[in-house]
């Protein structure tokens, strides 16, 4: 079979490899029907992550079920599914205990698509077939009603925007109605997701970025929209605060903007040796950081259940593109960029 491999910045390639094989009654073959790019792809593809070559990418996408082993129940052949990123087996203490993204069976950050990091590495999405090792602990169907463009990201990026907001609907929902207000200072798709998500819930949402493409797509997915940072003293701090650049100065920047005791959700992966956290001022102001993966395993039915009400996240899709163009198209990406077969 192909799959798409990262060979240097500015050029991937499909590369013959063989077919992955079931050897084990809990495993499924699937074949992607549509991949999106994660964010953390477009920097490799762009040098600004420094990631080594040579590896099979892509990581979000839909799937089918082309075979199942003998003990799956969950799916069957011919259903269309969503993958997680992150391996897990679903039966250990950390995937019971809803940490999917550590399975304790696994080695740490057992994932698809980025082998450079990965503890154990699953292979990539762009490929004519993947393997899922748990396919009844992995393996979520997908509505037929839901758009399957606006969600090929629901692997990653979305429950990660998802995270970030999510998990303090109930303390948003305790404040005065003036008060509910969140945060967003974004880069790429996470932060769009993010700014999503607050907004379905039902908060103020102001969204901060620098590029007019997703400026135009959050204001579309029910922002109110900012093209800078203001001085820390122009900003009315918010309860909920969330983070998505990578930028220290403007992680240090939102801290400053959340309110006393509020949540600030930071996903960015930072490279750099060290990183200044205020610490002093956010312990006298009782300001919580919450950083790390996302258990995308848990998230995805969350997420599944907004979209069941109407939420439309396909504003966040910067352009659809056919699979063969894939080697050409890949390296020039700046935003969220889907992948379809014919």
């Amino acid at each position: 079979m192909r799959q798409l491999t990262f060979e240097e910045v500015g050029r991937y390639a499909w590369r013959d490899v063989p077919d992955p094989r079931i050897t084990a009654p809990e495993q499924a073959l699937v074949k992607p029907l549509m991949v999106a790019c994660c964010d953390l792809d477009v920097g490799v593809s762009q040098g600004w992550l420094p990631v080594p070559p040579g590896h099979a990418v892509g990581h979000e996408g839909l799937a089918e079920v082309v075979a199942v082993g003998d003990d799956v129940r969950g799916v069957q052949v011919g259903d269309r599914v969503v993958v997680p990123f992150q391996i897990s087996c679903g039966s250990c203490r950390e995937c019971r205990r809803g940490v999917t993204g550590s399975c304790g069976s696994l080695p740490l950050m057992a994932t698809y698509g980025m082998a450079p990091i990965s503890g154990l590495d699953g292979g990539g999405f762009m490929s004519d077939l993947v393997l899922v090792p748990y396919a009844d602990a992995m393996l979520i169907s997908v509505p037929d009603a839901v758009d399957a463009i606006s969600i090929a990201s629901l692997s990653d990026n979305i429950p990660d925007g998802w995270r970030a907001v999510g998990p303090f609907e109930e303390e948003l929902a305790r404040l005065d109605p003036v008060d509910r207000r969140v945060l967003v200072v974004g880069r790429l798709s996470i932060g769009l997701y993010s700014a999503a998500f607050a907004a379905a819930l039902g908060a103020h949402v102001d969204y901060v970025d620098t590029d007019a493409q997703r400026l135009a797509a959050a204001e579309k997915l029910g922002a109110t929209v900012h093209d800078r940072v203001k001085p820390d003293k122009s900003w009315d701090r918010y309860p909920v605060t969330v983070h998505t650049s990578a930028d220290v100065s403007l992680l240090a920047a939102t801290l400053r903007s959340t309110w006393p005791d509020g949540v600030c959700t930071d996903t960015g992966i930072y490279y750099q040796p060290t990183v200044e956290v205020p610490l002093l001022s956010m312990y006298t102001r009782g300001v919580r950081l919450v950083t790390g993966r996302v258990n995308a395993r848990v998230v995805i039915p969350q997420v599944l259940d907004l979209l069941a009400d109407g939420l439309d996240l396909s504003p966040a899709v910067d352009r659809v593109v056919p699979w063969e163009d894939a080697p050409s198209v890949w390296p020039t990406m700046t935003g969220k960029t889907v992948f379809t077969r014919a």
